[in-house]
């Protein structure tokens, strides 16, 4: 059984996080706090296997509470529930600096809808609940505290090691041309889980890298532009949400804005590559969708193209990196263990798509190593 603390200053959201929580099987609400202060001190006494604690709140935020907990040397399972402002994108960024797993945002009733809000947290819950079970099993039966920590997944995928190329089992690799292009792009597809894993992926690129990137994060608009934002401060190279009609230049990260498509096309001349931002409708559900940008870059870089697809649910972007693979380019998959949701990966893996599988520590190395 998981146990859960739901911290919120609002009763409804109290409410609503609670209820949601609950209907997931092995799940029990342990308690609620309507601020830090008292979340603090009911985190001590009733010792919950995650807590899911909203940014914005009187007394002790969101962000003093992690802090606090830092500061004292104190382990936990946090999940941030934060308004959809640019204040609580901003702030939901700095909780996954201090260790946060992952943060959504509130239902705003027309970016975020309470259907896609409950979704989210419910998906997240579910793949915490799983991921403490295998826990408990590797650890003969009792969640071990130095694992508290770490990310959802300890099984292989099935036919497949980690930093082995091929597709599942059953899945044959998919034909491609054997002659290995010099790569001019790379594209990265992500969601759940996203904004940590890019936290640690960006900042270990160099500044030289000499093409540009371009990513999809499933995130609303303002968290988007909040997490260009601490990439750029973190990392060596200047990331920036995509405009439309700009030239792609090397050395740039270029981030989907929320709630827009994007793709690359071709400039006047028929040569320079150029961004399109749009409103068509949503893919998988998503918008932005990876598969979206993904049939764009085989079609513009055929050959020449490198992509991985990271942690996150469903399974936006495997048949684009079918495409990009079809075409001559190569795609690198998030492996299970350091993923939060092995949704998209798996997908990927499943359809025989991956060249490699890889934890997230070694896939800047890795990418460096293709481009060059």
């Amino acid at each position: 059984m998981i146990s859960i603390l739901v911290v919120d200053d609002t009763i409804v959201y109290r409410k609503l996080v609670s209820d949601i929580a609950e209907s997931v099987p092995g799940v029990r609400v342990v308690g609620t706090a309507p601020n830090g202060k008292i979340a603090l001190s009911r985190i001590a006494m009733l010792k919950p296997d995650l807590v899911t604690l909203d940014v914005e709140m009187p007394e002790m935020n969101g962000i003093e509470v992690l802090e606090h907990m830092k500061a004292a040397g104190l382990g936990g399972n946090f999940l941030m529930v934060s308004a959809l402002t640019t204040r609580g994108a901003d702030l939901s960024l700095r909780a996954i600096e201090l260790g946060a797993m992952d943060a959504i945002a509130k239902p705003d009733g027309a970016a975020i809808s309470r259907a896609d809000f409950q979704a989210e947290l419910r998906a997240r819950i579910e793949n915490f609940a799983r991921r403490s079970e295998i826990r408990k099993i590797l650890g003969g039966g009792q969640a071990r505290p130095e694992l508290a920590s770490l990310p959802l997944g300890a099984r292989p995928a099935a036919g497949m090691a980690a930093g082995t190329p091929g597709g599942a089992a059953g899945a044959p690799p998919a034909r491609r041309p054997t002659a290995r292009q010099a790569c001019e792009i790379v594209a990265i597809g992500i969601s759940t889980g996203g904004p940590a894993a890019l936290l640690e992926l960006v900042p270990a690129l160099p500044a030289d890298i000499p093409v540009p990137i371009l990513i999809v994060q499933h995130m609303p608009a303002l968290f988007t532009a909040s997490l260009a934002n601490s990439l750029t401060h973190r990392g060596k190279l200047p990331v920036k949400e995509a405009e439309n009609g700009e030239v792609l230049r090397p050395g740039r990260i270029y981030l989907a804005p929320g709630g827009r498509h994007m793709r690359v096309d071709l400039g006047a001349d028929a040569i320079t590559k150029v961004l399109r931002v749009t409103d068509d409708p949503p893919e998988n559900n998503c918008r932005p969708s990876v598969d979206y940008l993904f049939r764009s870059v085989a079609r513009q870089y055929y050959g020449r193209a490198l992509a991985l697809v990271m942690t996150g649910m469903g399974n936006d972007g495997a048949k684009g990196a079918g495409d990009i693979r079809k075409a001559g380019g190569e795609i690198l998959v998030q492996d299970e263990e350091s993923s939060v949701v092995w949704g998209m990966p798996g997908a990927t893996v499943a359809l025989g798509f991956a060249d490699d599988v890889l934890p997230l520590s070694r896939l800047a190395g890795e990418i460096m190593a293709r481009i060059r």
